[in-house]
């Protein structure tokens, strides 16, 4: 009796070890990007799917409707042959008065339930959604990967652009002293996509949003590379090649003090009027300091911590009272930044 209980278990382990619940890869639908909207209590889901065909690709877009998310989806997989997967959407597409609205739960029950992987992107539409994806589908290449591309770094991007992953606004939402810049995009006019600045999210709801200069210094404030972004001014244009930054904080009894340096260096491109090296860099830094200031104030008024400056109080303020960063000392923050630009080469300019 043993022995048939024994061969019993046996055949069991070999029967259920197996990829029974696995669906074939050709019975899959696999979008590159979604697009999420809400109205009257209920989501709207878009779904841009590229279809191989002979010696090319065809973009498909479907929408489905339903009380969550999941429901959504649910209406649009059974209105298809094949079931849709979610795990290889690149980007996400939040329409903008929902994100204004606020975002918690639907960041909150992608990590949960993992059916869209926490490094898929994010981004802001600032027009209705029917609009957006059938302009999109008109302009889009082949591949069909044309918004992917736009914020992929071997691609389309550029240093004015914020890349934000699902993983980053759902740590934002549940952290004491950082906040998040998300993209905002728009169909272009000549071009597929037209990139107008960044939403600035604060404990998963956009309270404000900056342009794309002002998203470049974010950048830069983050340590990410600004190569390749030319800034132009009266004088002279130029481009960056590098920068770094140095980042020193202290409190003043309950005023937190934070001194920064940021160091940029540059290639001229184009001079006008015959300036000196000196008047160069002094435009461009005295430029760049007040748009920066002008940045910090729209931050500070807005109660957002993009720049993530409370990361530097972090062992300086106790873990008690770094609960209340955002009412309590972030308001009162002195915030001192100096840039200082390094000219690596004029080219063939002869400059003072």
């Amino acid at each position: 009796m043993k022995v048939l209980k024994l061969l019993a278990a046996a055949m069991m382990v070999v029967i259920l070890s197996g990829c029974w619940d696995n669906i074939d890869i050709n019975h899959r639908v696999l979008p590159v990007v979604m697009g999420i909207s809400k109205h009257d209590g209920e989501y709207l889901i878009y779904l841009q799917i590229p279809e191989p065909m002979q010696n090319s690709t065809q973009i498909k877009i479907v929408k489905g409707k339903g009380s969550t998310i999941n429901h959504a989806v649910d209406d649009i997989s059974a209105n298809l042959e094949d079931r849709v997967d979610l795990l290889h959407v690149k980007v996400i597409v939040l329409d903008k008065k929902y994100a204004e609205a606020g975002l918690e739960d639907t960041i909150s029950d992608f990590m949960r339930g993992r059916d869209v992987s926490p490094k898929t992107l994010v981004t802001i539409c600032d027009e209705d959604m029917d609009q957006f994806f059938t302009l999109a589908k008109k302009k889009m290449g082949p591949k069909g990967t044309t918004l992917y591309d736009f914020f992929e770094k071997n691609a389309g991007w550029n240093p004015q652009i914020a890349l934000t992953r699902v993983w980053e606004v759902y740590r934002s939402i549940h952290s004491y002293t950082r906040d998040v810049a998300v993209p905002i995009i728009r169909s272009g006019d000549t071009t597929v996509i037209q990139h107008i600045g960044s939403a600035i999210i604060r404990k998963g709801k956009m309270v404000n949003q900056i342009n794309s200069e002002e998203t470049l210094l974010f950048n830069a404030f983050q340590r990410e590379s600004t190569q390749g972004k030319i800034e132009v001014m009266h004088h002279a244009s130029v481009l960056v090649i590098g920068n770094s930054l140095e980042v020193h904080s202290q409190m003043d009894g309950q005023t937190p003090i934070l001194r920064c340096r940021l160091k940029l260096k540059v290639v001229i491109l184009e001079t006008k009027d015959h300036p000196t090296s000196d008047m160069i860099m002094k435009e461009l830094n005295e430029g760049l300091t007040h748009q920066f200031n002008h940045m910090f104030a729209k931050l500070q008024g807005s109660g957002a911590d993009i720049l993530g400056t409370g990361q530097y109080f972090r062992s300086k303020i106790p873990r008690s009272e770094l609960r209340d960063w955002r009412t309590a000392f972030y308001p009162k923050l002195k915030l001192d930044l100096q840039v200082q630009t390094i000219i690596e080469n004029t080219g063939f300019l002869e400059l003072s």
